[in-house]
């Protein structure tokens, strides 16, 4: 994998959550095609091999390959290979809260808030369910709240929601057995990767990946932290949107 962005030079470290999703990415490559990827230090664009190389080596300039540059044998090693590191890795920690702590005025004026049109948002508490929707709006949602998972299923297949909310005990069981849950599990992924799904509940821990990637989520936020939702949903989209924003973006020009 590299390690160096080939334009700055910057170091490129990524958690176990995320190279997993890099790692997925390289293996669906078609022979000859790279993954684009944004340096989060300079901004500049770079294109990786199966390897997870730019122009072969980590940190070389990259230069466009022929068409049958990439063969099948060596990228079924790297990726076994790649396979082998990651499941002897140990999961990472949870990321630091220490910005929960910071004031959040001036939230609305940051350019990396982006301005999407609609929001589902599903939770049983009705003074909890007021304030999240509050900071929702805040942040440029129009959000829709429901009661029963037949009426979001239904929703969901009929409006194009930017983000959607689930609270785990919004239907009274275990999140295994959800209907609505195991729906955004099973949907087609041309249309779930468009969607923000995030997840709260008690056995989370505010934005750790891990956790998120374990539950087919974007994101997953503790109850402990639901009054401090609107400042981690500002941070975890910008974040989400630096890193996939060029994969999503190459993955919808190839019509996937």
């Amino acid at each position: 994998m590299i390690s160096n962005c080939p334009h700055c030079q910057g170091a490129l470290t990524f958690n176990a959550a995320q190279s997993a999703k890099i790692e997925q990415a390289l293996k669906a490559l078609k022979p000859g095609k790279r993954l684009p990827l944004k340096c989060p230090h300079c901004k500049k664009p770079m294109q990786l091999d199966a390897a997870g190389q730019v122009g072969g080596v980590a940190g070389a300039v990259p230069t466009k390959a022929p068409e049958k540059a990439a063969e099948k044998k060596p990228e079924k090693k790297a990726v076994e290979t790649a396979d082998t590191e990651a499941s002897t890795l140990k999961p990472p920690p949870p990321p630091p809260l220490d910005f929960l702590d910071e004031k959040q005025g001036g939230i609305m004026d940051d350019h990396h808030v982006r301005d999407v049109p609609t929001a589902l948002l599903l939770h049983g508490d009705d003074g909890i369910r007021h304030q999240l929707a509050s900071a929702m709006e805040a942040l440029g949602y129009q959000v829709v709240t429901l009661t029963s998972p037949e009426e979001a299923i239904a929703q969901v297949a009929s409006v194009s929601f930017a983000s959607i909310l689930f609270h785990t005990d919004f239907e009274g069981g275990p999140l295994s057995e959800s209907i609505f849950h195991n729906y955004m599990r099973d949907m087609v992924m041309a249309r779930r990767r468009m969607i923000f799904y995030i997840l709260m509940g008690p056995q989370f821990t505010t934005l750790y990946d891990i956790q998120a990637l374990a539950n087919s989520a974007n994101l997953v936020i503790s109850d402990d932290d639901f009054k401090n939702f609107q400042l981690v949903l500002h941070k975890a989209i910008p974040y989400y949107e630096q890193l996939f924003g060029p994969l999503l973006e190459e993955l919808s020009n190839y019509g996937k």
